[in-house]
């Protein structure tokens, strides 16, 4: 017999007569678990955003630029989506912003 099976087993036995659906319930209905629950599941949909970050998902060339930081995805600035910052974080969260901004409509310039 194997060490999972001896486990399985003896974990089974002790449970015989449990009502485990009573006792998930009676744990879910502690007030403290479901806050930390809800706190787990916020800071998990804050980790996930930061994924789906455009910075993150297209990975822009950064670099030193003058005394600022700058994050390109292009050729060069003028064709480009790009951003600018006095630090790396500012410089790719300003590329953020950029990459949802519409170009100008002819009628508009």
């Amino acid at each position: 017999m194997s060490d999972y099976n001896a486990i399985y087993d003896a974990v089974r036995h002790s449970l015989r007569g449990c009502d485990i659906g009573a006792a998930v319930e009676n744990v879910l209905r502690n007030e403290n678990l479901g806050h930390y629950a809800m706190m787990a599941g916020e800071v998990f949909r804050g980790a996930v955003s930061e994924y789906e970050r455009p910075s993150v998902l297209y990975r822009p060339t950064l670099y030193v630029d003058g005394d600022k930081w700058c994050a390109l995805l292009g050729e060069n600035i003028q064709i480009g989506v790009v951003g600018f910052g006095a630090s790396p974080d500012e410089a790719m969260r300003a590329f953020d912003t950029a990459w949802f901004e519409k170009l100008p409509q002819k009628d508009e310039v």
